[in-house]
């Protein structure tokens, strides 16, 4: 199997115009191709994402969600060529499947982040400002995407996670991106790419490929672009003080690997399951990828009582695992991605060594199966025992980016929480403990230095992802030495592509451009009502002015024998004093309810359900002898996909209920969801 991985730029699979790196084979140490990247014109490429972001950007969070899963659809019926690629990284399968299906499962999770946004190109961010005294003048925010393009610049440990847990944000926001792959795996996100490209789901632009070296390619950074970073806090920190990214205040976001820690809990007593659960959690953080995480834990920090325990524990584990071939039969952990990386840890691990001692592995010899030792980038698994951790501090400061890892003990949880903040700022630490209270010190105390933190016990273990692998709806990133940087997050990944913007003017003009109903605004007659229209004919604003119900004493007495609420405040007039009531006030549910009777035309039409109620509010009692009507407006449109040809074509509409009392003030206001039938079935 060879490679020579081209660049996908400026719409067209280019060559760079020398060979800048030659792939190596990470299990037999063969030559298997080259990629270049010399000579691109990054101008012109930049300029070209920019410009062919057009389509993107216009396109709706609806429309961009749904993109997102066909392509996540589209590379999943692909996969199996992935993966072949993949071993020659040094991968198992279990590391590959991370890799791989991790990456198109954050496809699929950013798709479903459409449901968050409006059915626009743009986000309409929180609530209304008011802004004057009479409500002629309010203040909002809206969020568009930035006119420039994502730059990508990732790690050589996740050739396409790596790319797709950034590009899925990004697209989700509508910017158009430009990857560049470690130049020492980039063959496999050359493969992911050029189906990507073949499969024409992403508008031309929106998708740039540069494989090689990559120099050069932030010389033409403009101030509407996004530049992030994976790999060394060293080499991210230069890109980040380069002077086109300081003078022109371009977004950079920078996650660096960290010296992440597990912490075993007091309470995990060596005859708890949480106990166990911390040593099997430990070895896998060792031994996948061949400790090649930005999330492994190079810190192991257990209570002194147990070290001695939890030593002999890990060496028995860590003694099992098979090393070697991942085609072959039962093998657990293969190799580095090369043998560059081997020296690199190898120098790591000689300076750890002068304040620590090893108490398992060898660097020089290692047994294989079915594999050469000197051929491929192999190493063995290496722990090490810091006995005195707030002395000999060289483990908090230099990690060997391969399957290393230190035992330290500590007294106290202090002592403990202490440890874990040494590390200068993680991306990642964890805690087993099955104790709640122990959970949570460490958590409040820990957390300003950690990026994520997971808790893990008896009760979460069998659904846990683990404390190496970071999810695409929660933030990825952390303080310090981890980079000061958030990648993923869910909505607040996709927030980072956007600029916000403050807007001011009337509630009239503030409607149309957010396309959401803002309160003070023109309520036009709906006519007919708005029940009879379907979701194409419906207008934001237009409204429902209902008939008037005078509230008794009776409905107050039925309603509580209907729901079996008689709180004192419906039932017991002489249970009042000192309450905020004058006399018995109306269940706020009686209140919704009526508005219901009120706004509803009870004849089958267009609308198919109302499924739910956001944002209710009771703002005024009700009491028997006031009388209350309901505003019904059109608050916003979102449109909805047909899973399949046999669906109904239909959006979901929010309505807002305003009911109000005699006096015009209003007493209750809620947001309702229904889902409604389309003209156009097709």
């Amino acid at each position: 199997m060879e490679f020579f991985s081209k660049n996908y730029v400026l719409g067209e699979w280019i060559n760079g115009a020398e060979e800048e790196y030659t792939f190596v084979h990470a299990i037999n140490g063969k030559n298997i191709g080259f990629a270049s990247s010399a000579k691109l014109p990054f101008d012109e490429i930049l300029a070209y994402g920019r410009k062919n972001g057009e389509k993107l950007r216009k396109m709706t969070f609806q429309e961009r969600g749904r993109m997102l899963k066909q392509l996540a659809l589209y590379l999943l019926e692909r996969k199996d060529n992935y993966y072949t690629i993949s071993y020659c990284t040094g991968a198992t399968k279990i590391d590959s499947w991370i890799d791989i299906e991790g990456g198109i499962g954050n496809l699929f999770a950013n798709a479903s982040l459409r449901r968050q946004f409006p059915d626009l190109p743009y986000y309409v961010d929180g609530h209304a400002v008011p802004l004057s005294k009479n409500g002629s003048f309010i203040g909002h925010h809206i969020m568009v995407p930035k006119r420039g393009v994502a730059i990508h610049i990732n790690a050589f440990n996740f050739p396409v996670w790596g790319m797709l847990e950034k590009i899925a944000v990004n697209l989700m926001a509508g910017v158009p991106c430009i990857v560049k792959p470690s130049e020492v795996t980039c063959f496999l996100t050359e493969a992911v790419v050029k189906d990507i490209i073949e499969s024409k789901i992403l508008p031309e632009g929106a998708l740039q490929l540069v494989c090689g070296l990559g120099r050069g390619i932030l010389d033409y950074v403009e101030n509407e672009d996004v530049v992030t970073f994976t790999g060394s806090a060293k080499t991210g920190k230069i890109l980040k003080n380069l002077p086109q990214i300081v003078d022109k205040s371009v977004q950079f976001n920078l996650e660096a690997d960290s010296l992440n820690a597990s912490v075993l809990g007091e309470k995990a007593t060596p005859d708890t399951q949480e106990f166990s659960l911390f040593i099997k959690e430990v070895v896998k953080e060792i031994t996948i990828k061949t400790g090649q995480k930005c999330t492994s834990v190079r810190r192991i920090i257990v209570p002194e009582k147990y070290l001695e325990e939890v030593q002999s524990s890990l060496i028995k584990k860590l003694s099992e695992i098979k090393i070697g071939n991942p085609m072959a039969e039962g093998v657990r952990m293969g190799a580095l991605v090369s043998k560059n990386q081997v020296n690199r840890v190898k120098e790591s691990v000689q300076i750890l060594q002068k304040s620590q001692s090893l108490v398992f592995g060898n660097m020089n010899s290692l047994d294989l199966i079915d594999a050469d030792f000197n051929l491929g980038a192999f190493i063995s698994p290496l722990l090490f025992m810091n006995e005195n951790p707030f002395k000999n501090i060289d483990v908090h400061e230099i990690e060997a980016f391969g399957p290393v890892s230190t035992l330290m003990p500590y007294s106290t949880l202090n002592d403990a929480i202490t440890l874990s903040r040494m590390g200068k700022g993680s991306l990642v630490s964890s805690i087993v403990t099955p104790d709640d209270n122990e959970a949570k010190k460490f958590v409040i105390e820990a957390a300003s230095m950690h990026g994520r933190i997971l808790v893990l016990n008896q009760s979460c273990a069998k659904e846990s992802t683990g404390h190496g692998s970071p999810m695409p709806l929660l933030t990825h990133g952390g303080p310090g030495r981890a980079g000061g940087g958030e990648e993923m997050g869910g909505k607040r990944g996709v927030l980072h592509y956007l600029q916000r913007t403050a807007i001011q003017g009337h509630p009239n003009t503030i409607t149309k451009i957010t396309e959401q109903f803002q309160i003070g605004s023109d309520l036009p007659e709906a006519q007919p009502h708005v029940f009879r229209k379907h979701f194409e004919e419906l207008i934001v604003g237009e409204t429902v002015f209902t008939h008037k119900h005078t509230v008794t004493e009776s409905d107050i007495v039925n309603f509580a024998n209907v729901s079996g609420d008689n709180f004192y405040a419906h039932m017991d007039e002489t249970s009042l004093e000192g309450t905020i009531f004058e006399k018995r006030v109306a269940h706020g549910y009686f209140v919704l309810s009526k508005a219901a009777g009120l706004f509803v035309d009870p004849k089958k039409g267009p609308v198919l359900l109302n499924y739910g109620i956001e944002e209710a509010r009771f703002t005024k009692p009700v009491y028997p002898g006031n009388t209350i009507g309901v505003r019904f407006t059109v608050k916003e449109k979102i449109d909805q996909e047909k899973r399949t040809e046999e669906d109904i074509a239909k959006g979901i509409v929010k309505f807002l209920v305003d009911v109000y009392d005699e006096t015009g003030e209003t007493v209750a206001i809620a947001t309702i969801l229904t889902m409604v039938k389309k003209i156009n079935q097709s």
